[in-house]
């Protein structure tokens, strides 16, 4: 069974940093390529990074360049460092994981998800 737990969210200023983390268990076949989420109130939810299970890295063009997604296999987690953060980065945060080795942006790409960690930035 695999598990994801968001952690690292909070309330920030704008132009502050912030780093989220994901713990993941369960088979290593089912975490192969990894993604971050956000769903802001009354929106979709849309891709923010992924990465492959070769560490290919993909951005939205929206946190190109502020956004940093990494993960380290020796201890099942998975992070998302956030810099220069603006108010309309404010959104529940949701880690993502699929079976394939590719990763992409499409919510139904991944098969399993966490319960999400909410970030607020404020101006």
């Amino acid at each position: 069974q695999v598990q994801l737990v968001e952690s690292g969210g909070g309330s920030v200023q704008a132009g502050t940093s912030l780093r989220l983390s994901c713990a993941y268990s369960g088979p290593a076949s089912s975490t192969r390529s990894m993604a971050w989420f956000r769903q802001a109130p009354d929106k979709e939810r849309e891709g923010v990074a992924s990465i492959s299970f070769a560490g290919t890295t993909d951005y939205a063009s929206s946190v190109k360049g502020r956004f940093a997604i990494s993960r380290d296999n020796t201890k099942n987690t998975l992070f998302l460092q956030m810099n220069s953060l603006q108010p309309v980065d404010t959104a529940m945060y949701y880690c993502a994981a699929a079976n394939k080795f590719a990763s992409d942006m499409s919510v139904s790409w991944y098969n399993y998800w966490g319960q999400g960690t909410q970030v607020t930035v404020s101006s």
